[in-house]
């Protein structure tokens, strides 16, 4: 088989999905070569309104988890068009939907409905919660989750209080993992023949992402608090001012820290059993911070970081969107995607030898438009 278009060249995916975590699946499978239909209602996917700002004839929130995808309509209230969607299946190798179970029920379709009917079929949900349990089938949001699920617990300081995360986390790791568990079961198919159901949802998502959290918690029993900036476990790994800009120390080992010390004339600081080893700067912390504020406030910002990144000590600007798009390794990596007409988008991170990702259309505009 020929696979210009990507690694998925020849797998013909149904993405019913609508808002993120299921459409960013389908533009993963899209972008490594699968043929994606994007089926949408009479109204469109939700995010088509989440605007402005605009990018083209698309919202940009919809343009940023769309592209590679062809898109037609079908108002699945009705008999017929469920019937065409059904037919659609019979040669596909992937669904993906977030239909409510309440929903599938008012259409006369059981969980396990497409399988049934197309046994190669590999039936990808994302949900909220699952079908069942306390929460099976009630509607979530990527934000509302990180609220009931920790998240924002450990993000903010203690005066700001727990924040939201400002990226919708929750949403794209269900679908970085919906993508892996498609993957996962095509390949299961090739030697059994047979699709299956895979399933991820916003609430085991937003659970899996606790870590270190979560397993500090269940180390010791006590419940994290925000932090600000700072690792919880490891210090200095936290965020400081400089003269010229705000900066990002990740110290991750001993020799980096004597290294930092060494840049900042602060040699006999490691030989002070308080800092000499991670666990005690980590303990010591409200007594080291003042110290590292103290030498790194005279210092130029990016010439300091500069040093220390050629050092082999992890140390970056605290930049904003703008400076991070317009970074020259981003250039250099190929990390934007232009197309015509008007859509700018950020690239897949999968970079494959042979098969590498393929950008051959921008996201669909709204059948009938």
């Amino acid at each position: 088989m020929d696979l210009r278009f990507g690694a998925l060249t020849g797998i013909k995916v149904i993405d019913a999905s609508r808002v993120l975590g299921g459409p960013y699946c389908g533009q993963i499978l899209g972008d490594h070569g699968a043929d994606v239909i994007k089926v949408e209602g009479p109204s469109g996917d939700d995010t088509r309104q989440w605007g402005p700002p605009d990018l083209g004839p698309n919202a940009a929130y919809f343009a940023g988890a769309n592209r590679n995808k062809r898109s037609i309509v079908l108002d699945l209230q009705r008999v017929a068009d469920r019937s065409r969607f059904m037919e659609m299946l019979a040669d596909a190798d992937v669904l993906i939907e977030n239909f409510k179970p309440s929903t599938l029920r008012k259409w006369g379709w059981q969980a396990n409905e497409f399988i049934d009917r197309h046994p190669r079929l590999v039936h990808c949900r994302v949900s909220g919660f699952g079908p069942d349990g306390p929460y099976g089938g009630l509607p979530a949001y990527d934000t509302a989750v990180q609220a009931q699920c920790g998240l924002m617990s450990v993000n903010g300081s203690a005066e700001s209080g727990p924040l939201r995360v400002g990226l919708p986390v929750v949403d794209m790791t269900t679908g970085l993992n919906a993508a892996i568990g498609v993957l996962l079961a095509l390949r299961a198919r090739e030697i059994t023949g047979r699709g299956q159901s895979v399933e991820t949802t916003l609430y085991a998502n937003a659970i899996s992402m606790l870590h270190p959290h979560a397993s500090n918690f269940l180390g010791t029993g006590a419940c994290p608090t925000p932090t600000g900036n700072a690792h919880p476990n490891i210090y200095p790994y936290d965020s400081f001012e400089t003269s010229s800009a705000s900066i990002y120390l990740a110290i991750g080992n001993d020799s980096q820290f004597r290294t930092l010390c060494r840049h900042l004339d602060l040699d006999a600081l490691p030989q002070d059993p308080r800092y000499a080893t991670n666990p005690a700067r980590s303990v010591h912390r409200h007594s080291l911070r003042p110290i590292l504020e103290s030498a790194l406030l005279p210092a130029d910002g990016r010439e300091l970081v500069g040093r220390l990144a050629r050092d082999g000590v992890p140390a970056a600007m605290i930049g904003n969107v703008r400076d991070a798009l317009e970074d020259p390794q981003t250039r250099h990596m190929g990390l934007l995607v232009d197309m015509d007409p008007g859509y700018r988008g950020i690239a897949s991170p999968i970079r494959l030898s042979d098969t590498p990702p393929t950008y051959r259309c921008p996201p669909p505009v709204f059948p009938g438009t």
